[in-house]
C-alpha cells in the first residue's frame, strides 16, 4: 500500500487548535464547578469569587487566542482562510450531497482540508465560540467587574457613597440596591445563553472530536495531522483528484 504526505495544517493552525482546546477544557472544568457551586458546599466569598476571576482569566486566553485565528482566516495558507472553513462557495451543495453519499455507500472519501460535512460543524463550532466570547465578557464585567466592562457597570452600580473603583463582588454594602437589581435583571439573559452555548459546544465538540478519530481510521493517516501538520493518505485526496480532473484552461 502506497502512502503520500501532503503538507495542511501550518504551525499557527496548530498552535491555535491546541491552545484552544486546553482553553475550552479549563474553562469547561471551572464552569462546571462555578454552576455546582452550591452542592459543593463554595462559598461566594472568597471562593466563588477566585473560580470565576481564574474562569475570566481563562477566557481572555481563549478570546486573544480565537482573536488570532479570525486574522489568520485572511491572511494564512489555502487550508486556514475562511474558504477552507465555511459551508459554502461553488459547488458546496453538490460537494456535500456526494460526500453523504459516499459515506451512506460505505466508503470515506479523503480531503485535504475539513469535508464538506465538518465545515458545517466547525462552522457551528465557531460561531458558538464567538457566542461565548462576547457572553462571557458582558458576565465578567457584570459578575466581578473585570475587564473591559467591568468599569463600566461597576460605574452604573455604585453606591452614592462609593467610589466605583471601590465596587466589588458580593458585597452589596458597596452597592446601590436598585442599580445593581437592574443589572443583574440585564445579566440574566446573557447568562442563560452563556450556559445553554456551553451545552450545545460540550456536544458539539463531542462530534468533532468522534469524527476526528473516525477520520483517521478511514483516511489512512499514520500520525494525526494536527500534531504533524501533514496528511499521510493511502489514495488521492479529493482536493486533489478534482485538479487532476478538472478541463484545461
Amino acid at each position: 500500500m502506497a502512502f503520500t504526505e501532503y503538507r495542511v495544517w501550518d504551525r499557527t493552525q496548530r498552535i491555535f487548535h491546541w491552545i484552544n482546546a486546553l482553553a475550552v477544557l479549563t474553562l469547561a472544568a471551572i464552569g462546571t464547578v462555578i454552576l455546582n457551586a452550591d452542592a459543593l458546599g463554595i462559598p461566594n466569598d472568597p471562593g466563588m469569587i477566585l473560580l470565576k476571576t481564574a474562569h475570566v482569566y481563562a477566557g481572555y486566553v481563549f478570546a486573544l487566542n480565537l482573536a488570532w485565528r479570525f486574522l489568520w482566516a485572511f491572511i494564512g495558507g489555502p487550508y486556514a482562510r475562511w474558504s477552507a472553513l465555511l459551508p459554502w462557495g461553488n459547488g458546496f451543495r453538490q460537494r456535500l450531497v456526494a460526500f453523504v453519499s459516499e459515506l451512506l455507500a460505505g466508503r470515506f472519501p479523503a480531503y485535504l482540508g475539513h469535508s464538506p460535512l465538518a465545515r458545517i460543524v466547525l462552522s457551528t463550532i465557531v460561531f458558538l465560540l464567538v457566542v461565548q466570547t462576547a457572553t462571557g465578557l458582558v458576565l465578567a464585567g457584570t459578575d466581578v467587574y473585570m475587564p473591559p466592562l467591568g468599569g463600566y457597570f461597576a460605574e452604573q452600580v455604585a453606591a452614592d457613597t462609593h467610589d466605583p473603583a471601590l465596587v466589588r463582588p458580593y458585597a452589596p454594602g458597596t452597592v446601590n440596591a436598585d442599580a445593581y437589581a437592574a443589572m443583574r435583571a440585564f445579566r440574566a439573559p446573557v447568562v442563560t445563553v452563556h450556559e445553554f452555548t456551553f451545552f450545545l459546544l460540550v456536544a458539539l465538540v463531542a462530534v468533532h472530536v468522534a469524527a476526528a478519530v473516525f477520520a483517521e481510521l478511514k483516511e489512512g493517516t499514520i500520525i494525526s495531522a494536527m500534531f504533524t501538520g501533514r496528511k499521510i493518505l493511502d489514495r488521492v485526496p479529493r482536493e486533489v483528484a478534482d485538479t487532476q480532473n478538472a478541463p484545461p484552461r
